[in-house]
């Protein structure tokens, strides 16, 4: 009798999770963004979850958590119930880097996470003042290899992908440029623009205006090809710096263990949102290229770039703790 009770308590309670999985979503999904409002992560996932909306048929609710290098959004996340009401922007911190840059992390980044899919990426170029005597990438690395030392770069901050890029940049050239990180991409840029500190690397998405306008001066692209609104801007391959390829990516996250219906539609949805006209473009006018996919490709690349990036951490040294 009390396993017939047992099985019948079983069978009732799949069919209740089988009945509220076809029904998903039935309430507002809670979007989170472990950065401030107003920067780029931030509009790019409200562009998204706009679009989205429609086709879940239900309210996306963006919520800023950030702080300590995207840990914070991550471990809430990380902890959620997986039942799809929570997911989170997630970019090369929280995926590739932050397990190299701290010794203890509150999850594990390959296992506490559903990967839902990607969803862009944009490459970082590096940039100078106008008034800088370098006028190509040739000319920068000489000089820079000429004063040891005395040639400073900004940065967003510490284990930014703006900081690793250089030093990745450094590591292929043999120069010695010295870090200075600010908090937050628009200081940076501003002093560079300026001329209080003559270079950084800049990703498109915050860049492209100031590159396009003339205020700082493009010398390479860290992408693999030319980014269609740069035609004229060389990659670094191009202008002879080899496997130092250097973007930005963002992807969409959930807790581990969310249902495969659950994720089969999420990653469906998000598919569709950056197959959108109107998506496609926004993208585009930010530099940014369009990363549709499985969840399983998603991994992978994330994974990848763990593996890329925790060699070029070690050697230059980078810790957040």
């Amino acid at each position: 009798m009390q396993r017939r009770h047992f099985l019948a308590a079983a069978a009732l309670a799949a069919a209740s999770q089988a009945r509220a999985q076809a029904a998903y979503p039935n309430q507002p999904i809670r979007w989170i963004v472990p950065y401030p409002a107003g920067g780029g992560t931030d509009a790019l996932a409200r562009t998204i979850a706009e679009t989205m909306r429609a086709g879940l048929g239900q309210q996306i609710l963006v919520d800023n958590r950030p702080g300590a290098s995207t840990n914070i959004g991550g471990d809430l996340v990380a902890h959620a119930k997986p039942d799809g009401y929570t997911v989170m922007s997630a970019d090369n911190a929280i995926l590739a880097f932050n397990e190299h840059l701290f010794t203890k992390l509150p999850f594990n980044p390959d296992r506490d996470f559903t990967y839902i899919g990607a969803i862009a990426r944009f490459p970082l170029a590096l940039v100078v003042n106008p008034g800088f005597e370098a006028r190509t990438l040739a000319d920068f690395i000489a000089y820079a290899k000429a004063n040891p030392g005395k040639l400073n770069y900004a940065s967003p901050g510490n284990g930014s992908p703006h900081h690793l890029a250089m030093e990745l940049f450094k590591n292929r050239t043999g120069t010695f440029i010295t870090h200075i990180p600010y908090r937050g991409a628009a200081p940076a840029m501003q002093d560079v623009m300026g001329g209080q500190v003559p270079c950084m690397f800049l990703d498109l998405a915050a860049g492209l205006p100031v590159i396009q306008s003339g205020k700082v001066r493009a010398l390479a692209i860290g992408s693999a090809r030319r980014a269609p609104s740069l035609p004229n801007v060389p990659t670094l391959a191009e202008s002879g710096v080899r496997d130092a390829e250097v973007y930005a990516f963002q992807g969409l996250l959930g807790p581990a263990g969310l249902p495969d219906p659950i994720l089969t539609r999420l990653n469906g949805e998000l598919n569709k949102a950056l197959a959108a006209p109107a998506v496609q473009k926004r993208l585009t006018d930010f530099g940014m290229e369009p990363l549709p996919g499985t969840p399983a490709q998603f991994h992978a690349m994330a994974r990848e770039e763990a593996r890329r990036w925790g060699p070029v951490i070690k050697q230059a040294g980078v810790k957040l703790d």
